[in-house]
C-alpha cells in the first residue's frame, strides 16, 4: 500500500502524529504550509486562526509536491480549531478534490482538548467522500505524551492495516 501522509502543523503536534503514522505504515510525509503565516503566540493565534477556519478560508500555500496517482491511501493530518481542520488543509484539499475522490482517505486530528469529529467529517466532504476510512483525535500528543494516544494512534494504523 502507497500511503502519503499530508499534514499542516503550527506547534509541532501534528507533525509529531504525522510521523509516527508516516513510520508506522512507511508512508511518504507531504508537508504544506501558508505562504503567510499564522500567529502562533497569544490571543492572535487563537483569533486569526479561529476565524479563518470558520469563515472557510483558503489560504495560498507554498509549492509542495503531491502525485495523487501514487498512493493508494491518502492520510491528512490537521490541527483542529474551532472544531475545523486548519484553513492549510482546506486549501490542499480543494487544491486536489478530483485526485482525491477515488482515493482511500484517513483523517489524524490534534487539538488542546478531543471531541471533534465535525472536522474529520469536513474533511471527508471536501475529499467528495462520505466519511473518512478511519479517523483518529489525539490531544496535544508532543506536548502531553499519553498512554491513551499511544494506543489511539496504534487503533487507527491497525485500522488501516486490515
Amino acid at each position: 500500500m502507497r500511503t502519503a501522509i499530508v499534514f499542516y502543523s503550527m506547534s509541532g503536534n501534528t507533525s509529531y502524529a504525522a510521523e509516527l503514522a508516516a513510520n508506522a505504515l512507511g508512508g511518504e510525509l507531504i508537508p504544506i504550509d501558508p505562504q503567510k503565516a499564522y500567529p502562533d503566540k497569544g490571543f492572535r493565534r487563537f483569533f486569526v486562526g479561529g476565524r479563518d477556519a470558520v469563515m472557510g478560508r483558503t489560504p495560498p500555500l507554498l509549492p509542495y509536491s503531491f502525485d495523487a496517482e501514487k498512493y493508494d491511501l491518502v492520510v491528512i493530518a490537521s490541527p483542529v480549531w474551532a472544531s475545523r481542520p486548519a484553513p492549510p488543509i482546506r486549501t490542499f484539499i480543494t487544491e486536489n478534490c478530483e485526485a482525491l475522490k477515488n482515493k482511500r482517505i484517513a483523517v489524524i486530528l490534534t487539538s488542546m482538548g478531543g471531541g471533534n469529529p465535525k472536522a474529520a467529517a469536513t474533511i471527508a466532504a471536501l475529499a467528495g467522500q462520505a466519511k473518512p476510512e478511519a479517523y483518529v483525535e489525539l490531544i496535544s500528543p508532543k506536548d502531553r505524551p499519553e498512554e491513551r494516544n499511544e494506543a489511539k494512534l496504534k487503533a487507527f494504523i491497525d485500522a488501516l492495516n486490515n
